[in-house]
């Protein structure tokens, strides 16, 4: 793995030296996966090694199951309103069954940490016992241990409960880890990082009947199939070139395997659409339910799309993620971070922060064979000390002393 710049080293030899200590509170999370707004076990894990790393206040109970952190730095004498800073860490796990056999698999059957919340933890636990340690900066750390990021909503319901009216950060910033990108690298772009993730339901009612006796049905299945071929023209035929976007069905369930013979009156297909910007979005989920309702209609039957707009695109703005670049090739060198990374068709809620707050999501490269949301998948530990002095370095150099 790349290891820090010499400066950067000089600077967090604690965490480099403390690393075995972040392996084990990493390892312990990964064997008590628990699912968004259950992660009961593992806050009051957090909560018990931030009371260690001596943190000056810690907030329970912020969107159901989050936790807060607040780390105040030295004082100034200079007046006006104290700055603060967030940084935020996702703590859920993912339903689905470990295939590792090592000594930390996951101890709850069907539940696993498939991507990599339990190092993300982890690393902030380390920048908080960092922090609180030095406090080589002004104004305030806010540290976010945000639930339910898998599909639950958690930052939306952090915010709703009043997590920027309460520490009012004038920007945030968020890291993943990433196995495409080599160990200790770090990438991100001055736009958007992932995109938005809409969730499609068509209902499809037709006529049942006797598989020997179509003419008389209205097949449900024969128009899904119809709705499928031509649902693949919709990125291609609506869409710009120079823009991105995914509709993919995933899924389709009508009749009964064991009625070999027998037509359904309904067939269900649901699936995702990925964009970027929001005029896109809603072009095709314009075009998505013409195209559906039309596709029925014009074999007879009805059709209903249940079109629900999940996580917005998570976009970093720019004067923030300038701000990360420069941190990060000062933490491990030019050569080793990529300021122009692709966007992910993936997505993240941490988008519901961005919007709320100016601030940046990086990657942190990992490595390995298995990517995420794989039943074998890790969290490669080499990463938990870079990725703990990313965050400690944005806290720094974000709120300098000499700034005072």
């Amino acid at each position: 793995m790349n290891a820090l710049t010499s400066a950067a080293a000089g600077s967090y030899q604690r965490l480099m030296e403390g690393r075995g200590d972040l392996v084990a509170l990493r390892r312990e999370l990964h064997a008590m996966p628990e699912l968004g707004f259950e992660e009961r076990r593992t806050g009051a894990r957090i909560v018990q090694a931030l009371r260690a790393c001596g943190v000056d206040e810690i907030h329970e109970g912020i969107g159901r199951t989050g936790l807060v952190a607040v780390i105040h730095g030295q004082p100034t004498a200079q007046p006006g309103t104290p700055r603060l800073m967030g940084l935020r860490a996702d703590m859920d796990a993912l339903p689905l069954r470990e295939q590792n056999d090592f000594a930390w698999k996951s101890a709850t059957p069907g539940l696993m940490h498939a991507c990599g919340h339990d190092g993300h933890c982890a690393m902030l636990v380390g920048t908080a016992r960092y922090l609180a340690q030095t406090r080589r900066f002004s104004g305030t750390a806010v540290l976010v241990f945000q639930p339910g990021e898998e599909g639950y909503g958690g930052a939306r319901e952090m915010i709703a409960d009043g997590l920027f009216d309460r520490f009012p950060v004038e920007a945030i910033y968020a890291m993943h880890n990433w196995p495409h990108l080599p160990p200790g690298k770090i990438g991100l772009n001055r736009g958007a990082m992932m995109a938005a993730a809409d969730r499609v339901q068509i209902n499809i009612q037709g006529r049942g009947g006797h598989g020997a006796h179509p003419h008389l049905s209205v097949d449900p299945v024969l128009i899904a199939g119809h709705i499928i071929t031509a649902v693949q023209s919709l990125v291609s035929r609506n869409v710009a070139p120079v823009e991105q976007a995914v509709v993919s069905l995933c899924a389709m369930q009508a009749g009964d395997l064991g009625a070999f013979s027998v037509i359904p009156e309904l067939a269900q297909l649901t699936g995702t659409v990925r964009s970027f910007k929001p005029e896109v979005q809603q072009l095709l989920e314009e075009r998505l339910t013409r195209l559906v309702e039309s596709v029925a209609l014009g074999f007879g039957a009805s059709a209903k799309v249940d079109y629900q707009r999940l996580y917005p695109a998570t976009v970093n703005s720019a004067a923030e993620a300038d701000f990360a670049v420069r941190v990060a090739q000062w933490l491990v060198g030019p050569e080793n971070v990529d300021d122009e990374l692709p966007p992910s068709m993936g997505s993240e809620d941490f988008s519901f922060m961005l919007q709320a707050r100016p601030g940046a999501y990086l990657r942190l490269g990992q490595g390995g064979p298995c990517g995420l949301h794989q039943p074998r998948y890790d969290f490669n530990d080499e990463i938990l000390p870079v990725g703990a002095a990313l965050f400690a370095a944005l806290v720094e150099q974000g709120l300098p002393l000499d700034a005072h």
